[in-house]
């Protein structure tokens, strides 16, 4: 038995499995604390250049966990079909939500991290110091950074939809899309 045939053999029927909910909540774990770290940055004061180099490494942490999530999810997840009852221009659009999702969370830490070489300047990044590679160069820097909070911006929003139509489907069309998705719902 392949591992992809094992992982849709311990799915409940209409659930995802364990390791795909598992990282589905890993990642907004560390999205929700990445944004508390921005947070702390934009709030300036002592702790400022502890909370930007946290925001670095919660960067890379998330796109080494969205790799990871691309990788399990091309090759051994069980992804559920959609409800019956669910128009195709919907499902089309969960589809388009999703893809934005993953593009965001890896372009993300890509500009943030980019951002950061351009300046010219040494950083801590995962406990570790990281020489200065690349000249100081002000224009790079600010086109990185407003993509940046562009790309921040659009994650933002996509995240809200994405939450907004689970809760839509859990409360109003009671159909168990994000029953699916839930670590305590039994198997």
């Amino acid at each position: 038995m392949d591992a992809k045939a094992g992982a849709r053999g311990r799915a409940h029927a209409g659930r995802f499995d364990q390791v795909t909910i598992a990282l589905h909540w890993i990642t907004a774990g560390l999205v929700g604390a990445q944004l508390a770290t921005a947070w702390l940055v934009r709030q300036g004061g002592p702790g400022a250049a502890t909370s930007f180099a946290a925001h670095r490494s919660l960067g890379v942490v998330i796109w080494m966990v969205v790799a990871v999530r691309l990788i399990w999810r091309s090759r051994y997840a069980y992804l559920p079909p959609f409800p019956p009852t669910m128009p195709p221009w919907q499902q089309q659009t969960a589809k388009l939500s999703e893809l934005g999702l993953y593009a965001l969370l890896l372009l993300q830490p890509l500009t943030g991290l980019a951002s950061v070489l351009f300046r010219g300047r040494s950083f801590t990044l995962l406990a570790l110091r990281v020489p200065a590679v690349l000249p100081p160069q002000k224009a790079m820097v600010h086109i990185l950074q407003s993509a940046h909070e562009a790309g921040a911006a659009g994650l933002l929003g996509l995240i809200a939809v994405h939450a907004g139509a689970a809760l839509f489907h859990e409360f109003r069309l009671r159909d168990g899309v994000l029953r699916r998705m839930l670590p305590w719902t039994p198997p």
